[in-house]
This record gives C-alpha cells, structure tokens and sequence, in this order.
C-alpha cells in the first residue's frame, strides 16, 4: 500500500491555476472529510499555501487514479487539463518531497521558514479529524524533526529571505526612500506581519492596516505604530496608499480595478506600486493594465529572492544530504513495519486455527471420543492448516520457475533442498478435514 504525494505548486502551475485549485482554511475540514472517505484511502492530509496545493496519502493502488478526479471534481475543473500540471511521487520519492517542503527547499523562497508551520498545521488539521494513522502520522513528525535540524545544522536560514522580506525588498527598489512613503497592508496574518516587521526596519513613513476582523488588524496595527482599518472602509484610504500589500484568504479579489481607478484619480496620477502576496489573487488582475499603477503578485518576485537565493544553495546541499539520510531511516521504519503488519496477520490466522482446532477437539473429547485419536486428528489437522498455504504457493513457484521465492524459502525454512523441489507429501494441497 504505497505512501503517496500529489500536487501542483508554482513550479508546475501558474497562479492562474494555483488559486483555482487552493483550499481557504474553513473549507479544508470538509475538503479532508471528503478525501479520506474515498474508497482505498487510509489515511490522508492536505496541505494548502500561496504556492502549492498538496494532499499526502496511504492508498490502495486501485484507488491511487480517484485522488486526481477527486481534486479536479472538488474544484469543478477539467481533470485531463489539471493532470498535466500535476506531479506524483511514492514511497521514498513522497518522503524525500515532504521532508524537502518541510525544510523549504521547494519553496519560491528557498529556505523560508514559514512552510514549516503550513505543514505543521494541515498534519494537526488532518490528526484533529482523525485522518492519520501511524504511518503517515511519523512521516510528518520525521519531516519537523529533520527540519528543525536543517535549521541547526546548516545556514539555510542565516539571509533573511521570505516572500514578505522580497516584497519589501521589491517595494525598496520601487520606492529608493520607504521613509517618505505610506505603506497599506490589507490582511493580518503571518505574511503580513512579516511584511510590517520589515517595513518598520525600513523606517517607512507611514503603516495602515486593513482587515476583516478589526480586531486583528488593530492588534497588529499596535504592535508596529500602525493605524487599523476595517476592510469595509478599504475603499476610502486606498488613495493615501503609496504602496499597498496584500496577503489575504479571501476567494475573490478584495481590490478591484475601479477602487483603483478612483484612487489613481484621487492621486492625481501619483503612482502606486502593489504586491499582491494572496493566493486566490487579491486584487483584479485587469488592475495591471491601468497607467501609474505597477502590480506585481507572488511569481513577479523571483528575481529579487534570486539574489538572496544564491547564498543559501551550499547550505541547501548539505540539507540535502541530511533529508536523504532521513528518507533511508524512514524506509527502513516504513518496511519493517509492513513486515511486522504481515507477520501479526500469520500469527492471528494460526491462533484462529488452532482455536478453532482445539475447540472441536474438546467437544469430541467430550462426546466420548477416544482421546489419543482426537488427539492424534488434532495435530493432522493443525499440520495441514498451517502448512497448506505455503506449500501451494511453493509448488506453483516451483512449477512456474521462481527461483527466488524457492531460495528464500529455503532460508526461513532452514532446509537447503527446499529451493529444488517441493514434497509432494499428504500434507501439501488439502485443507484438514472438516470433520475430524
């Protein structure tokens, strides 16, 4: 039953799809619900950010083709269009991927921190709704073990780099003087706050903060010696914005283009740069098309964070040396668990016939039976239940040439001859007689 990984992120799909396939935080119980009732699924977890979309799961094979229709169904997309954005990856190759998401070594941003919590929150998501079982379960714990080791044991993290940090750092080239400008920031979640810890380094002139729930924003607005705004009254400060940042979790665009137009002309054509950090997108993609107005979304950033990123690749190899370590010692658990789930099956189907055995023999014994012949039954019996399996498979293994399977029963069966031939004694293909 293989351990798979199967997703899209902003490597194999642009945002224009991203945000198509994205779950919002309140739909993600419902949506792992759903997952995990589909026939053949185990175990599952789904994990969601601005540049990826992912579900983790232990499947039978012939359920593994239902996991794409199943995302291409619940987002009411093409699945034949969504399959070629799509990669898979089992068994070692989806350890080896979750270890290397965890550590941020596939993210936009190598090395960011912030994945670590995403991943951290869709496994105690998918643990709360009682998704998980043992296996899937230890890999994500391996995966924040080997993270916080990476952290440890290399300088991944030793550049400030984070899409916040690059919005920031775009804005900086934007604006040369972030001191003489005001800065809005619509949402209240870890991107943003980030994004108001650098803007505060910066010394910028001026911070609003714009969110849903007041609440929020006035938290954070305190924190930096910004001003909080609700969302509802967006429309009336966007003029006063030089820059405006967003990192919401709304569905659709909370900034459209004709709030835009109103607060261009309202400038007087000053211009103003926004970065919009959201997936789905927070402002109508059209807005780009407007004069003096500079929009830039999560793939815009990537030559910015390539300056940073180049310092951090000797750091990345030996993260990867360390992750494929990690794969080895979680396949290792992975296998000799699999043995130990086989092993507990043959152990509970030779104490189920023997019980059963034991059970009619006791009732014979009873009925006035004479004792060294229920006796004697008893152990034919037993015999021929517990060796009637292994010899069918071994004569069919011997006429069908399997070399391997007869040599490897000849080493757990300790007799040499055993890979030459098969006995052909009484004991071979019948089941015991019911009646004895």
């Amino acid at each position: 039953m293989p351990l798979l990984a199967l997703g899209l992120n902003h490597q194999t799909a642009p945002i224009a799809l991203r945000e198509q396939v994205a779950f919002t935080p309140d739909a993600l119980p419902a949506a792992l619900a759903s997952l995990r009732a589909l026939p053949g699924v185990h175990e599952a977890a789904l994990l969601s950010t601005c540049n990826r979309t992912e579900l983790y799961a232990r499947v039978e094979a012939v359920a593994e083709p239902a996991l794409t229709d199943w995302l291409a169904r619940h987002h009411a997309l093409d699945v034949a269009a969504l399959r070629d954005y799509l990669y898979r990856h089992a068994d070692a190759a989806a350890v080896r991927h979750l270890f290397r998401v965890a550590c941020g070594l596939d993210s936009l941003v190598l090395g960011e921190p912030q994945i670590l919590g995403q991943v951290k929150e869709a496994w105690q998501l998918a643990r709360t709704a009682h998704a998980l079982q043992t296996p899937l379960d230890r890999l994500f714990q391996h995966g924040f073990a080997i993270a916080k080791r990476v952290r440890t044991d290399t300088r991944i993290g030793a550049h400030p780099v984070s899409v916040a940090y690059a919005a920031v750092r775009l804005a900086q080239q934007v604006f040369a003087r972030l001191d003489h400008a005001c800065v809005l920031l619509v949402g209240a979640g870890e991107t943003i706050e980030l994004a108001a810890r650098h803007l505060v380094d910066a010394n910028v002139r001026r911070l609003l903060v714009a969110n849903r729930t007041v609440e929020h924003a006035q938290q954070l607005a305190h924190r930096f010696g910004g001003v909080a705004l609700p969302l509802s009254d967006l429309d009336r400060h966007l003029a006063e914005a030089d820059i405006v940042i967003c990192a919401t979790a709304a569905r659709e665009p909370v900034i459209s283009r004709t709030m835009i137009e109103r607060a261009i002309h309202a400038r007087r054509h000053a211009p103003m740069f926004l970065l919009d950090l959201a997936v789905p997108r927070d402002v109508e993609a059209s807005v780009a098309d407007l004069e003096d107005v500079y929009l830039y979304t999560v793939d815009d950033l990537e030559q910015v964070i390539d300056e940073n990123r180049r310092t951090r690749q000797q750091a990345a190899g030996e993260a990867q040396t360390l992750i494929d370590l990690q794969v080895e010692q979680f396949m290792a658990w992975w296998r000799g668990s699999t043995q130990q789930d086989t092993l507990k099956a043959l152990r509970t189907r030779g104490e189920a016939d023997r019980d059963a055995l034991l059970a009619r023999a006791r009732e014979q014994i009873a009925a006035g039976r004479d004792v060294d012949q229920v006796l004697e039954q008893l152990a034919n019996g037993l015999t021929n239940k517990l060796l009637h399996a292994p010899t069918v498979g071994l004569r069919h293994a011997a006429h069908a040439g399997d070399a391997q399977l007869l040599a490897a029963a000849a080493r757990l069966y300790g007799h040499a001859d055993a890979a030459s031939g098969v006995d052909t004694e009484d004991a071979s293909d019948a089941e015991p007689d019911p009646q004895a």
